[in-house]
């Protein structure tokens, strides 16, 4: 599948239009493939999202990383101006320009992206990992540390454990312990990639902290807690 690392012109400019933002979030939601479509793993990719200037520019890091060792590639950080205030459900209008060009400054393209944010764990079933699947083509798993729509049962205090989480009658994501008696994550499919393999996905890339090694290291570097 080819690869589309450009920004889409919706993404451009926001002219404060939140109804058709919405409308084109329930089109794109139909594009979102739920099922394994999944190459050889050898490289994955971590994103997410700071700012700096009190807002005023995006700061969004990619990293990438061996899939069987975990051991990084590659990082980057790409700065653009915010192009629209904070909506809620509106998030990856707001942060997938800045995400697109850490993506396109990789030197390979990743097999799997982990995303901090949520999925189709969302109220349209567009998050931001699934906005970012459809667009770019590439397989992607969102990988958020708060639920943003939807209920679960208590999940079990080892590791491994999880439940799942139901919105409208629909799992729409799974609720689960990355790390023993730890907050559990919520992990939702993005693209390309079925909910179960989307759990087992984020497990494998742990190493011993409550995230993913791909989005630990990306959140480390988003939020400048590694200067």
């Amino acid at each position: 599948m080819e690869v589309r690392l450009d920004v889409p012109p919706e993404l451009l400019a926001w002219d404060g239009d939140v109804p058709r933002a919405r409308q084109l979030q329930a089109e794109l939601a139909t594009r979102v493939l739920l099922q394994d479509d999944l190459a050889p793993l050898r490289r994955l990719a971590g994103v997410d999202v700071g700012f700096e200037e009190g807002g005023a520019i995006t700061r969004a890091a990619a990293v990438l990383l061996d899939a069987d060792t975990l051991q990084p590639l590659a990082e980057v950080v790409a700065r653009l101006p915010t192009r629209m205030p904070y909506i809620p459900g509106l998030l990856s209008f707001r942060e997938l320009p800045a995400v697109l060009a850490a993506l396109a400054q990789l030197p390979q393209v990743p097999d799997l992206v982990l995303v901090d944010g949520h999925g189709v764990a969302h109220p349209r079933g567009l998050g931001i990992a699934a906005h970012l699947g459809v667009i770019t083509g590439l397989p992607t798993i969102g990988v958020a540390k708060k639920v943003l729509v939807g209920r679960h049962e208590p999940v079990g205090p080892k590791r491994g454990d999880r439940q799942p989480l139901l919105y409208q009658g629909r799992v729409i994501g799974t609720v689960l312990r990355s790390k023993d008696r730890v907050q559990p994550l919520i992990v939702s499919a993005g693209h390309r990639v079925s909910q179960a393999t989307a759990a087992e996905r984020v497990l494998a890339a742990g190493r011993g902290y409550k995230l993913p090694e791909p989005t630990r290291l990306a959140d480390r570097i988003a939020s400048r807690r590694d200067r």
